[in-house]
């Protein structure tokens, strides 16, 4: 991550717009949301899409369900995806080790003989979090191998199967494993397979040392707020996105990113038992849960709300929750930083999607 290029002071603009005939107490909450989010912040639903705050600091500009941003962590549930296809063609079976698809591939402090698909998808591999020391290439690119091959040498979080701490580095095993299965770049295998089968003209997945947005799009910032002051600065193409690649690189609009995971839920993307698959979450069954690349949400309304959250150093957090009933929420903010009181971008999720009739 770049450090700070310069800190901007500036005051909020609690703009609101509410959509025509919707809940004034999506809105309300949205707004209190605010004083933990980014200069603004918006959730698209069902009956429509609220916002508050602005776009982009000094200008009252409304954030939209057509704005682009970086979905960070969203990217690995369409990486899932792509695995549990692969498992639906018989390619790959979830319980067998990464090294019988990647031989030697995994190793130094982790055993590929026994690490499995299924850990590396629920975060159970023991896998390091987070890449340290890779060596971009002379433009400043990562080859996804790279990135792997440099995080081999770092400690284990957990045993195989042992515990359940979250692994950026599995879900770039993962990109390796669609690439070596498809002989294609992963991103061509998600655009292939998911983005261009369920219409999403608006996601995509960048090419190495691609890192703007496509127009219109939402500007991300880093920074902090005290009250009514806030201190951005804008980060928006601030990350090479190659470095996060089927971790957490892709684009995509809160319409299109909302499409997506309704597909998902009503099995236009993988088959049902694949689905279930991925809705088995760790642990408990009963509450809050991860599966593979899902999180499973209960909501205040008593129904279970399914999807996964994001968030990237080029200032954007998001979280998509959908439910089997055709509700669904698409929340985004401007900064990838959130403050720990209340609401949260879960408790607007909730209030949209409980606010709004089953839709089938």
């Amino acid at each position: 991550m770049k450090r700070f290029a310069a800190i901007v002071a500036g005051l909020a603009l609690a703009v609101s717009v509410t959509p025509a005939h919707a809940d004034t107490g999506v809105q309300q909450v949205l707004d209190q949301y605010l004083a933990q989010a980014g200069p603004g912040a918006a959730v698209h639903t069902n009956s429509g899409t609220y916002s508050t705050g602005t776009g982009k600091i000094h200008e009252q500009r409304r954030i939209t369900a057509a704005d682009h941003f970086r979905i960070g962590s969203q990217t690995k549930t369409f990486t899932a995806s792509v695995v549990l296809q692969l498992v639906d063609e018989g390619r790959v079976e979830l319980d067998a080790p990464i090294n019988r698809y990647l031989p030697g591939v995994v190793n130094g402090n982790y055993d590929g003989a026994v690490i499995t698909v299924r850990q590396l998808l629920q975060h159970t591999s023991g896998l390091v979090r987070d890449v340290r020391d890779a060596q971009p290439n002379p433009d400043g690119t990562y080859p996804l191998a790279e990135l792997v091959r440099s995080a081999m040498d770092e400690p284990a979080q957990n045993a195989p199967g042992a515990a359940q701490n979250y692994s950026n580095v599995g879900f770039l095993v993962l990109g390796l494993l669609i690439e070596r299965l498809t002989g294609t770049p992963a991103g061509d295998a998600i655009t292939a397979r998911i983005i261009r089968p369920l219409g999403l003209t608006e996601t995509s997945f960048p090419a190495p040392g691609n890192r703007a947005l496509r127009t219109p799009f939402l500007n991300g910032y880093l920074g902090g707020r005290l009250g009514p002051v806030f201190f951005w600065t804008e980060a928006t193409t601030s990350v090479e996105l190659s470095a996060w690649s089927t971790a957490g690189a892709m684009e995509s609009t809160l319409d299109d990113i909302g499409r997506f995971y309704r597909a998902l839920a009503a099995g236009q993307v993988v088959s049902p038992s694949s689905l279930a698959e991925m809705r088995r979450t760790y642990g408990p069954s009963e509450g809050y849960g991860y599966g593979l690349a899902l999180v499973r949400m209960p909501l205040s309304c008593g129904v279970v709300a399914w999807g996964h959250n994001g968030a990237l150093t080029t200032g954007h957090y998001s979280f998509t929750l959908t439910t089997d009933d055709g509700r669904f929420a698409a929340v985004v903010t401007n900064t990838n930083w959130q403050g720990s009181g209340k609401p949260s971008a879960v408790d607007v999720a909730d209030k949209a999607i409980c606010s709004a009739a089953p839709q089938r």
